[in-house]
């Protein structure tokens, strides 16, 4: 019996399986038993496992596992609703044998958050097999002289199922010779003997036969039988006698092959060849007689293959002892294996929660495993551990069944693998370990976010930049993995001088590289302050920003700009004059005095804004000089009459970059000692520069007229002799082929065109020409007339205009004719001051009236800011700064450069025109 339970324990374990799923289940870990007849259908419901274990729910979208590896699975797991189902039919006498109670056990795998349960499933007989013989018939051989009372085992049946199942009785026909007796073994089996009743006797009966049957009790009962035929032999009047009835041995499971285990020995007291014995096995398992061999000549038993404890542990065998004579008798022999530790426990990696998310919470089953040892007793007794270096602990579940937990929060940034080695040690002696290794590797979290290489970040740029050129670039590092240390840029929302940040400059999404969009000028944008976000690719993502300071770094490219004098008119710009103005100086100045002041402004910063001064180019070098670094134009020495009354100054105005860049200012300065003088001088330059401006004009304009006409007529020319050209030719053709047309009958051109359309075509075309040239003639003619006049038409236009401008020039001439010429010093001019300030003050074209002010601070050169006695209405005076125009944005920056003068003195005026 104890046997049979030791095996039914191995079959148990040799059948287990685990189902894997994702549930919520109770914490309690109390197996799941569940009862199930052998041979149910496939599919056919075992029990509700769920409702069983306290789970409220099974995830479908778990998986089932089947992790003892070579198994037959007998079941499945339906993850909808918890119910565990036949995959096959289970035979309980293949799975069990002759267990008593047939197991089945399973583990249910829970992943959120992972467990395991048990269960388990009994296997219930039924009356499926009928008792069985090895053989239909068998021959014993009995000698005539056996006493009465002996005794003849018979080959036992073998009913695979159990209980009421199995063999319960045997039954033999009926003799006067025999009955039949069954007995209990030490192993709950039941044995056949047949004992002699009666004498035989040869001479009156040979032969003997019976029909052994066996029955269980199962409903309904079976029962199978087999033949026996004793046949009775003369003269053997004893049968051997073993010297023990029952042989008993222990011996170790390691044992080699070929060790004696035990020597059985019958005597027999009959004398010559019905003494000699020879022994065999009688009616054993074939895998007995695998396992032992039997010298039929010795009676030793030897091993002839390596036993094993955990298959089996118990043997029982039937020896036989024959003589020569056919006598034989019986008897038995128990082997019984003892358990050795020769097996390593094997410890059997169930589920292994791996990759580890990072942010596991401490006490997380992350990894369940079973250690199994197939040894027996202490041997069988395993103890598991693992480093207590790592974060983790061991729990036993149940049985053989352990769990992995955290102990600790992980942290993948510190340790992104770890390698938990499990070993495992039986308790025998010396005892047996294993191990193995659980790779555990740490799923990233997105818990850190970019972390740029500098708290701040700046630049400098020169302005002028090729726009795409790379400014610098920001880096940030994210200590996670994956796609959570993806870091990624842009800029944050902002404005420069009303336009958005992001048209200004770029960021590279993936480099992080900075790129300026535009080409920058200092004298508009002279810094940017701007924020990077560096962002992770997390779910959610983290994100961290930092300072770029970008300085724009000036360039000399601005040259220095001329605030006066003013610019010249566009006619001038174009001819290349320049910057151009006319001031007035007394032939009575003394050195030093001061003549003018240009100012010029730059717009670039620092060394590239520095401007000096220097004269360039005069008509009169010596007279005059320029202050290098104040702008301001004075007499060198005295006037001399000698001196030409109108000068020419060229200042040039450069700054101080690399390269420098400069501008010119053109003075024409005019000495008179009176206005009349004045402005017989400037009639006069006016008489000798304005007739000749439009003379030329007109001039070249008559070129191009006279080129134009000589152009056309030429083109009309040739026309007309290319006509003529292609007349002629035709006039030749026709001709020659008029001679040769000469003797030809005139009744041949009939059915072609006749002789008239000949004649009529010949006759009309040297006249077609002729026409068509008159009238082109004629048109060319015309159009040469009309440009003629339109050109006439023109310098007409430009007399007349230059007439008014006389005109107008006499008019202004006579309303100054009272005013000293030294009122004018530091003016513009008496012909800038009538072209130019009735445009700048008034802002009109066509106004007729000017008002300039005069401050009343001045100096000895400037015009006294009251009005003069002998006039009758005030033409110069002050000026009452509540009625004064404002200045507009436009002329700030000039007010500005004149205001470091060392005068400032404004003619006021009004005149007719």
């Amino acid at each position: 019996m104890t046997a049979m339970s030791a095996a039914g324990r191995r079959w148990g374990r040799a059948a287990s399986s685990a189902l894997g799923c994702s549930a919520g289940c109770g914490r309690r870990r109390g197996a799941a038993a569940l009862l199930v007849p052998e041979e149910m259908p496939k599919g056919s419901f075992v029990g509700d496992v769920a409702k069983d274990l306290g789970c409220s729910y099974l995830s479908s979208a778990a998986r089932r596992h089947v992790f003892d590896t070579g198994r037959r699975r007998y079941f499945f797991l339906d993850l909808g609703n918890g119910h565990l189902s036949m995959m096959e039919q289970a035979d309980r006498e293949e799975i069990c044998a002759a267990a008593s109670k047939c197991v089945l056990n399973f583990e249910i795998l829970v992943k959120r958050p992972m467990n395991i349960y048990k269960g388990e499933v009994e296997i219930l007989d039924i009356n499926d097999n009928s008792p069985s013989f090895p053989e239909r018939s068998s021959v014993l051989e009995i000698s005539e002289s056996t006493a009465p009372g002996t005794r003849f085992p018979l080959q036992k049946a073998h009913d695979p199922d159990i209980g009421l199942n199995s063999l319960q009785n045997y039954e033999c026909s009926e003799s006067n010779y025999f009955t039949l007796d069954v007995k209990n073994g030490d192993d709950g089996v039941k044995y056949p003997e047949l004992i002699l009743v009666k004498s035989l006797d040869r001479e009156q009966q040979t032969a003997h036969n019976l029909i052994l049957t066996a029955t269980d009790s199962g409903s309904p009962v079976k029962s199978g039988s087999t033949m026996i035929q004793i046949i009775v032999l003369d003269g053997n009047d004893n049968a051997p006698e073993f010297t023990q009835s029952v042989y008993k041995v222990t011996v170790r499971e390691d044992v080699a092959v070929g060790s004696r285990v035990l020597q059985v020995t019958a005597i027999d007291r009959d004398e010559g060849p019905n003494a000699e014995v020879k022994y065999s096995f009688f009616k054993i398992p074939e895998t007995f007689e695998k396992t032992f061999k039997l010298n039929p000549e010795s009676g030793e038993i030897e091993v002839t293959e390596n036993l094993n404890f955990e298959e089996r542990e118990f043997y029982e065998l039937v020896v036989q002892a024959r003589d020569a004579g056919g006598l034989s008798s019986h008897s038995k022999v128990l082997i019984k294996v003892v358990d050795v530790n020769n097996y390593i426990p094997e410890i059997v990696i169930m589920s292994v929660f791996s990759p580890v998310p990072e942010d596991t919470p401490q006490g997380t089953v992350i990894a369940i495993f079973s250690v199994q040892d197939r040894d027996s007793g202490a041997n069988g007794e395993v103890q598991c551990s693992i480093s207590e270096s790592h974060p983790f602990r061991l729990e036993k579940s149940f049985d053989n069944y352990y769990s992995v937990v955290t102990t600790e929060l992980l942290d993948r940034e510190q340790v992104s693998e770890y390698n938990v080695t499990v070993r495992a040690a039986d308790g025998g002696s010396p005892p047996l370990q294993s191990s193995a290794v659980l790779a555990l590797r740490v799923l990233d979290v997105n818990d850190n976010a970019p972390v740029f290489a500098q708290e701040r970040y700046s630049a400098r740029l020169a302005e002028n930049n090729a726009a795409g050129a790379l400014v610098l670039t920001v880096r940030a590092s994210d200590a996670d993995w994956g796609q959570n240390a993806r870091v990624r840029y842009r800029l944050s929302e902002g404005r420069v001088r009303g336009a958005p940040l992001s048209s200004y400059v770029s960021v590279q999404a993936e480099t992080g590289a900075l790129y300026a969009l535009r080409s920058f000028d200092y004298e508009q944008v002279r810094e940017l302050e701007l924020w990077v976000r560096a962002e992770d690719g997390g779910a959610p993502a983290l994100s961290s920003n930092v300072s770029v300071r970008l300085l724009i770094v000036d360039e000399n490219d601005n040259a220095p700009q001329v605030l006066y004098p003013p610019a010249a008119p566009a006619a001038s710009l174009s001819s290349g004059a320049g910057w151009s103005g006319v001031e007035l100086a007394p032939r009575s100045s003394e050195p030093g005095a001061l003549v003018a002041k240009v100012v010029a402004v730059d717009a670039d910063a620092g060394q590239n804004a520095w401007l000096s001064y220097e004269l360039a180019k005069a008509t009169e070098p010596g007279l005059f000089r320029v202050g290098l670094h104040s702008g301001e134009v004075r007499t060198a020495r005295f006037p001399l009459a000698r001196d030409a009354a109108r000068h020419s100054l060229v200042v040039l105005v450069k700054d101080h970059g690399r390269p420098a860049l400069s501008a010119t200012a053109t003075l024409s300065v005019v000495l008179a000692e009176s206005v009349a003088e004045l402005l017989a001088e400037l009639g006069s330059a006016a008489d000798a520069a304005a007739p000749g401006e439009p003379a030329g004009s007109l001039t070249r304009w008559l070129v191009l007229a006279v080129a134009a006409v000589s152009c056309l007529f030429l083109a009309f020319l040739l026309l007309l002799l290319a006509l003529r050209l292609r007349r002629w030719r035709r006039e030749q053709l026709l001709a020659a082929s008029s001679g040769a047309l000469r003797g030809v009958p005139v009744s041949h051109f009939v059915g072609i065109d006749g002789v008239r359309a000949f004649l009529a075509a010949d006759a009309a075309a040297p006249g077609e020409p002729a026409g068509s040239l008159t009238r082109w003639l004629v048109l060319a003619v015309a159009a040469v007339s009309c440009l003629f006049l339109a050109f006439l038409l023109l310098l007409l236009a430009l007399r007349l205009r230059r007439w008014r401008r006389e005109q107008l020039l006499a008019a202004s001439s006579g309303a100054l004719r009272g005013v000293p010429v030294s009122h004018f010093v530091g003016i513009d001019g008496v012909r800038a001051f009538l072209q130019s300030y009735s445009h700048e003050v008034s802002l009109t074209a066509d106004s007729r009236k000017s008002q300039l002010r005069f401050s009343g601070a001045s100096c000895c050169d400037t015009l006294p800011a009251r009005p003069l006695p002998d006039e009758p209405a005030p033409l110069l005076g002050d000026e009452n700064p509540a009625v004064a125009p404002p200045a507009d944005s436009a002329t700030a920056p000039v007010r500005n450069g004149l205001n470091n003068w060392p005068f400032d003195a404004k003619l006021v005026s009004s005149y007719e025109g």
